[in-house]
């Protein structure tokens, strides 16, 4: 009986796949590839690595491209992680409904108040880096309105007022440069850029010049947004990397697997002008911007 089923369930799965249209062959393929991570196990994974450089192993043949010691590339790499198997857990403290998506969570706190969503998320990350480098003076984003908001000013006391699209800034707190005042700026920019603001103001990175720090990015409202947080590279000059994603509710930042590719899961590689499967998220080309 137990025979019967499984055959039966083969069949269905086998005709669904036929009846898939061209656009629905690219879904198909995302469901074979969910499908195949839950058969296939990779070797990649340390289970006692506490970092994303000791956590994730090297496929043969490919080594870690070299980054200057102190640079962001290099902060992100080594970025500490939770023990293996923690969950994703959103800022309410439930845990997210999808547990099978990562490999490892980031040690990046999620507040409470729900607002570090994905592209929040990276910008804290970002702005972390340059404070623990003594490179506070290069903190700031761009609101969604277009408008400059840096921690400089923010911490001299000037505060937003925001009518419409406009916005204006005015002396009005008093000024205070400490670490907690620093987290309500960052509250601050996580209310009033996103995504959106973040595509429109940074660089814009074509596949074949990517490396770690690079942002893989659909824009919009809501749009989504992932980073690259790992490197590496084989003799011919292929590369893969790394990907790593706050989301939407505010939750745990996490090391994505890589379903569309199990051989090398959670190893990544992009195709200019190509889609871009994500255990989260469909990106319908391979876009990427990167951090000034």
């Amino acid at each position: 009986m137990k025979k019967l089923i499984f055959g039966i369930g083969i069949t269905i799965i086998i005709f669904l796949v036929l009846r898939s249209t061209a656009k629905g062959r690219m879904v198909t393929n995302h469901v074979t590839g969910v499908v195949a991570s839950v058969v296939k196990k990779t070797n990649y994974i340390n289970t006692t690595g506490d970092s994303i450089s000791t956590r994730v192993i090297v496929p043969e043949g490919y080594k870690r491209v070299v980054y200057k010691k102190g640079s962001f590339q290099q902060y992100l790499r080594h970025y500490s992680l939770k023990p293996y198997g923690a969950k994703i857990i959103n800022y309410d403290d439930s845990e997210y409904f999808a547990q099978n998506w990562h490999e490892a969570i980031l040690e990046v706190p999620v507040p409470a108040n729900g607002l570090q969503q994905c592209a929040d998320a990276l910008m804290r990350i970002r702005s972390e880096y340059l404070w623990q480098q003594n490179k506070k003076d290069k903190i700031g984003f761009n609101f969604t309105s277009g408008h400059y908001c840096s921690w400089n000013k923010y911490a001299q006391g000037y505060r937003p007022k925001i009518k419409g699209n406009k916005v204006t800034f005015h002396k009005i707190a008093t000024p205070n440069h400490s670490k907690a005042n620093f987290y309500k700026y960052l509250n601050l920019i996580y209310t009033y850029a996103g995504t959106l603001s973040m595509y429109n103001e940074l660089q814009k990175v074509a596949v074949k010049d990517i490396q770690i720090g690079d942002m893989l990015v659909k824009p919009g409202s809501p749009g989504h947004i992932e980073i690259i947080v790992d490197e590496i590279i084989n003799e011919t000059g292929d590369r893969m990397y790394l990907l790593a994603q706050g989301n939407t509710p505010a939750q745990s930042v996490c090391l994505l697997k890589n379903f569309e590719n199990t051989e090398f899961s959670p190893w990544y590689t992009f195709d200019e002008n190509e889609a871009v499967y994500t255990p989260s998220y469909y990106f319908d080309e391979a876009r990427f911007i990167r951090f000034k």
